[in-house]
């Protein structure tokens, strides 16, 4: 009997702090639905618990903006479609030329990964050069950049991001993220941490404020970087999207060989510039390999995703994705593929409208609930802490990835409260008119605490 009464008070309990829980989340939101920036926004907002029993929502079927809650669709796609183990190679191969060959590996040359740094693979060439004895390259240094279609930027980007580290594009052979830095004092440039060969660059930044709100403009394959907006005058390092990846790698890699006494006269032949210039691209000679180079597995490159929000990274899963299952690499086929794989999984195909693998596109659209009901099917899955350990901590305390594009501030995770309670939620904010936009979002996911 005493087992009985003591089931029963847990039970009252539990349905006294779910429905308070339920009063103050509704009393938040009015309060921010009626505050004055949000005059003109939008809100969708959905909680669930662990077994995906409703606990709250607010418009929670409206599809809004997501920003970099987006990755969160993205990260368990690609854990479920590629394995957590998946690794992507790079190739080198040696007849008359030098041949390097990728299938798109977003890894290649950064910084993050012990082991795996731009002179790590660079030296791995050498090694591999002076281990057969090889003084001389008698012929060219082939970049065979082909494996992804040519496109390398989502359409829906907006022109003002892509030039900026975090609109990097995709291309098959990737270097370095892809990103340029730049030490600056103020408007003025100190020094920059590669050299972008052939790159000229309009300084229009002014020495301004206490921030960065520079904007760097540059696409792929264009020789001219512009810099607008304005610089602090302190030391800072800017970020840009590299123009050239592919010849950038190549330029580093003719570098070495001459410091390392390995003659080379030739010349730097990138496959997908032969396609701009309407000539076929020389072919990969596979029965050549003298060397294969191994990404990161997946699930470390996912930690990073989320952690960091790397946008190249969700570009390139999407890419690998829909060429390792259709066998197109177009943006256009990996949106199709991702959202048939969560329409397979339940999510209404209503409640999701996908633009890039990333969420920088403001074209992207989800509900909160198809987020929530993304985040409860990958805690079912066996690669689940690899993809949790990826999500940040946030100002309140609350382990949940963050979305921010221009007056739109998103938050997607789970938590569990001081009660035991665990809760997985999405909340999605379009169109708040100041600046206070997480602590705004903050006061309402704090009564989950």
């Amino acid at each position: 009997m005493k087992k009985f009464f003591a089931f029963i008070t847990v039970f009252c309990l539990q349905i006294f702090y779910s429905q308070s829980v339920t009063q103050n989340l509704d009393k938040a939101v009015q309060s921010l639905l009626a505050s004055s920036p949000m005059y003109s926004g939008n809100l969708s907002f959905y909680v669930a618990d662990e077994s995906g029993n409703f606990v709250y929502e607010y418009q929670g079927n409206k599809g809004l903006s997501t920003a970099s809650t987006m990755k969160i669709f993205t990260a368990a796609a690609a854990l479920e479609t590629l394995g957590k183990n998946y690794q992507y190679k790079t190739q080198i191969a040696l007849d008359k030329n030098l041949y390097i060959f990728s299938n798109g590996d977003p890894t290649l040359g950064s910084w993050r990964y012990d082991g795996y740094k731009p002179e790590h693979f660079i030296s791995k060439i050498i090694e591999t050069l002076k281990s057969r004895n090889i003084k001389e390259i008698p012929g060219d240094l082939v970049i065979d950049d082909t494996y992804f279609d040519f496109q390398k930027i989502p359409g829906g980007w907006p022109y003002n991001d892509i030039g900026n580290y975090y609109g990097a594009g995709v291309w098959g052979l990737n270097w370095r993220e892809n990103q340029f830095d730049i030490n600056t004092f103020g408007k003025d440039f100190k020094n920059f941490n590669i050299n972008l060969e052939g790159v000229h660059f309009v300084n229009d930044a002014r020495t301004e404020g206490t921030s960065d709100r520079s904007i760097i403009f540059t696409t792929p394959y264009n020789d001219v970087a512009h810099i607008t907006g304005t610089l602090p005058a302190k030391n800072i390092t800017i970020s840009g999207a590299t123009p050239n990846p592919p010849k950038q790698l190549a330029l580093e890699i003719v570098a070495e060989l001459k410091k390392q006494n390995i003659a080379f006269n030739g010349t730097i032949i990138i496959n997908s510039e032969r396609l701009i210039e309407g000539q076929n691209p020389l072919v990969f000679p596979k029965n050549k390999v003298i060397l294969e180079y191994l990404s990161p597995t997946l699930d470390k490159m996912v930690f990073w995703f989320l952690k960091k929000s790397i946008n190249f990274y969700g570009e390139t899963f999407v890419k690998t994705m829909a060429k390792e299952k259709t066998g197109n690499s177009s943006f256009e086929s990996g949106m199709k593929y991702l959202k048939n794989f969560w329409k397979q999984r339940g999510i209404d195909e209503r409640m999701i409208n996908f633009v890039d693998g990333s969420g920088l596109s403001p074209q992207n659209y989800a509900s909160t609930r198809a987020e929530v009901l993304a985040l409860i099917w990958a805690k079912k899955q066996p690669w689940f802490s690899e993809y949790f350990e990826g999500f940040p901590v946030q100002g309140n305390g609350m382990k949940m990835k963050s979305g921010s594009i221009k007056d739109c501030r998103a938050f997607a995770g789970y938590h569990t409260s001081k009660s035991g309670q665990k809760y997985v939620f999405a909340i999605i904010m379009n169109n708040y008119q100041a600046n206070d936009l997480s602590d705004a979002l903050y006061k309402v996911l704090n009564h989950l605490k």
